[in-house]
């Protein structure tokens, strides 16, 4: 193919892609910007003194039809030659419909931190009616609209699952948006396993929680058995004294299949989380003990399958008078034979299996329907029927706002009391982003929320935090990670304007908390496209320009990172001085979306025109690209990014100085618009890159914007110039002007490259 300069080499790529991503959306039914339901009137009163007689009976009857839902969509998995993890679906289907019944969708939510339990959740939602049953039967795990983890749907959880343990402290940040927006009653209830409570995500978030009072209840299914094998061969630890001691307070109870006892641990759970005391349900299970035998023999009684519970045993010679550990919380529960194979596993008796991977794959599914832990008894068909008979409730589930969507402006009124530096005023950028988050924050008080990580005096976030409600602002010290994801979750707590700050160094976000990032990857919206959220993710002390503190290298790959996440992002600022940055944030806070502001901490010379007048005010609409200087008969045209635009600017002074013209275009952000730098391409015969950041070398190629460039004109015929960091490894110790002359990035080699020949 022929490539010119308005032809990008990956539009074709681009344009089959977005072909069959329109396929796939109209494959799937489920997925809208909004979608109204009739389900079932079940709900349960959080504040009751205990659970009626009939609300128990028609809950045990929506479980057992719930599980019939997953083996049977399972088994459909299984004739298409694939299996998922049907045990701890099953095990999470009981937690799961009482929490649904206490759930409102106004002021208090839910969400799921082990996802792997996805069918289960499906299931659930579809026993409701918030989901076709047919559709979670035959499309589960074969269709984007019913995912193989937990995924955002109608009637669920708008927090869609991903890695173990991240799920905690997100949820911390949307229980702490809640309050603020909808006062004491507010609260998101989290589901969790064995095996993500000991995450660094989840550990910090517990912190979290505790630090700030999160209305949190937190629900483990403690059963016992994680990936690779039990839970005391795996993590052979007891998770209560760990999470007590980070201040959650724990609710034991000895099952969670013990309906009654889960309801009133919920009902005290919850009351905990309208004082601001975040708590755990714990299922300690049965264990022997005063003067009680907990045998194989007393689970099958348990359970009403003491004839299946014997025949199992006989087959491996397990006496039934073999006292054993019952966990609280039931893997495979209501599928009796791979009940039995998982309750040998957790007590290392001959015949156990473990049953986080599997599911129907090479089994009967009609023999499995027939369990007798299936079967409605007369009580709980009656109660179904009574439920069934009342007039449905209407619920209706929107979509995310798209990106773009109005959020907080700045009127010119706004701006009256902002005084920025004059062009060629020496300050860091970080005094133009001070500014705008001050204004905002002047502004709209009630809408604004901020996380910090103790680095407020050197981010610049401090004055804005201090003009919000005091639980509009959290401190949480060095715990990047998880401040980052609570910031996410700040996002899903509010379909209003708001904004959600996060400031740290990019030392850290490209270190420590990229998850932050990493969650946009698997956060799906309802209208079906993973992206990012209301978050404006605040990088501060990018590139080399790190002051005389030391020279790591850490934050060099900022550039990289945000191209990275473009696909997710509305847009991703890289201000070269202290006026581009306050237009940037004050852009950023300006409509919704996923945004990254990338701003450098020493003092950098603010930019003019040719004129002498500032390149940027207050009131400038933001664009991805600024014409700085521009002259008559150029044929050359340097694009600069953040802080060595400067250098950029004077060195094409100096060749004009030498009758060598030569254009200058400070580029603020990404994505650039469509076309740009083809047309660069088709007006000049030479583009020269400038940037902070790691631009590769010949073993790893083109890199950074260096590399975004080069791939844009590739084959349109025009000459490259790049100047960035290649080799990273060995630098001074010095001011950052040091730090860049040993990279090569100086006013001098730019201006020998403007007037080479």
């Amino acid at each position: 193919m022929t490539t010119t300069a308005s032809t990008h080499p990956l539009e074709a790529l681009a344009a089959a892609q977005r072909r069959r991503n329109a396929s796939l959306l109209e494959a799937s039914p489920l997925l809208a910007g909004r979608v109204e339901a009739d389900v079932l009137p079940f709900s349960l009163d959080p504040a009751a003194a205990s659970l009626a007689p009939d609300e128990a009976a028609a809950l045990a009857g929506l479980e057992k039809e719930a599980a019939s839902i997953a083996i049977r969509a399972l088994a459909s998995l299984a004739r298409a030659g694939d299996i998922d993890h049907l045990g701890g679906a099953l095990e999470l289907i009981p937690g799961l419909l009482m929490t649904l019944g206490v759930v409102d969708y106004d002021r208090r939510f839910f969400t799921i931190e082990h996802g792997h339990t996805s069918i289960g959740y499906y299931a659930a939602l579809a026993i409701l009616g918030f989901l076709p049953e047919s559709r979670v039967v035959e499309a589960f795990r074969r269709s984007l609209d019913v995912a193989g983890h937990v995924s955002f749907v109608p009637g669920g959880t708008e927090l869609s699952s991903g890695r173990l343990g991240a799920i905690v402290p997100v949820a911390v940040g949307q229980a702490l948006g809640l309050r603020a927006k909808r006062g004491p009653e507010a609260a998101v209830i989290c589901h969790c396993g064995d095996a993500g409570w000991i995450s660094g995500q989840s550990l910090n978030g517990y912190v979290a929680a505790s630090q700030h009072r999160a209305p949190l209840l937190f629900v483990m299914h403690r059963n016992g058995i994680q990936l690779s094998g039990t839970t005391a061969r795996v993590m052979d630890r007891d998770p209560r004294p760990v999470i007590a001691s980070l201040g959650i307070q724990i609710v034991e109870i000895a099952s969670l299949h013990d309906r009654p006892a889960l309801f009133g641990a919920y009902r005290d759970g919850l009351a905990l989380a309208r004082e601001g005391q975040p708590a755990l349900i714990y299922p300690t299970g049965y264990r022997s003990g005063n003067g009680r035998a907990v045998t194989v023999a007393a689970f099958g009684e348990q359970h009403g399958i003491g004839a299946e519970v014997a025949r199992f045993a006989a087959e491996h010679g397990v006496p039934l008078d073999t006292e054993i550990w019952i966990p609280g919380s039931l893997m495979s529960f209501r599928d009796a034979r791979a009940m039995c194979q998982c309750l040998f596993y957790v007590n290392g008796l001959p015949g156990g299996e473990g049953h986080h991977d599997g599911g129907m794959k090479g089994r009967d599914e009609a023999a499995t329907l027939a369990s007798p832990l299936l079967r409605l008894t007369p009580a709980e068909a009656e109660a179904l029927s009574r439920l069934r008979a009342k007039p449905r409730r209407k619920v209706v589930t929107t979509a995310r706002p798209p990106k773009g969507s109005p959020n907080l402006v700045l009127e010119a009124a706004d701006l009256d009391p902002v005084s920025l530096p004059a062009p060629g005023t020496s300050v860091s950028p970080r005094a133009g982003s001070e500014a705008a988050y001050d204004a905002i924050a002047r502004r709209h008080p009630g809408r604004c929320f901020f996380v910090s990580c103790d680095l407020d005096p050197s981010t610049k976030l401090g004055k804005a935090a201090s003009r919000v409600p005091r639980d509009h602002r959290f401190e949480m010290s060095i715990q990047e990670q998880a401040a980052a994801l609570m910031a996410n979750g700040l996002a899903f707590s509010s379909r209003e304007p708001q904004l959600n700050v996060f400031a740290t160094f990019a030392a850290f976000f490209e270190g420590i908390a990229r998850e932050g990032f990493e969650f946009w990857r698997y956060q799906r919206n309802l209208t079906g496209a993973n992206e990012g959220l209301n978050v404006v993710m605040h990088l501060s002390h990018v590139g080399a320009c790190t002051g005389r503190d030391h020279f790591s290298g850490w934050s060099l790959d900022w550039i990289n990172l945000g191209l990275g996440y473009l696909p997710y992002l509305r847009r991703f600022y890289a201000p070269a001085d202290a006026r581009a940055a306050f237009v940037a944030v004050r852009d950023a806070a300006a409509a919704m979306g996923g945004h990254i502001v990338a701003v450098p901490r020493d003092n950098l010379p603010v930019l003019a025109k040719a004129d002498g007048s500032p390149l940027w005010n207050a009131g400038d609409a933001w664009s991805p690209a600024t014409v700085c200087r521009q002259r008559a008969g150029a044929r050359t045209v340097v694009l600069a990014v953040g802080a060595p635009a400067y250098l950029a600017v004077a060195a094409s002074d100096g060749a004009a100085a030498q009758g060598v013209p030569a254009d200058v275009i400070v580029v603020n952000g990404f994505p650039l618009d469509d076309g740009f730098l083809g047309g660069l391409a088709a007006r000049y015969e030479r583009m020269v890159t400038v940037e902070d950041g790691l631009i590769g070398d010949p073993s790893s190629g083109t890199r950074g914007f260096a590399g975004l460039v080069a791939t844009s004109v590739a084959g349109a015929g025009v000459r490259l110039d790049h100047f960035g960091i290649g080799d990273p490894r060995i630098a001074p110790s010095d001011h950052f002007v040091r730090v860049w002359e040993h990279f090569g990035l100086t006013e001098d080699a730019m201006l020998a490259a403007l007037v080479r020949a």
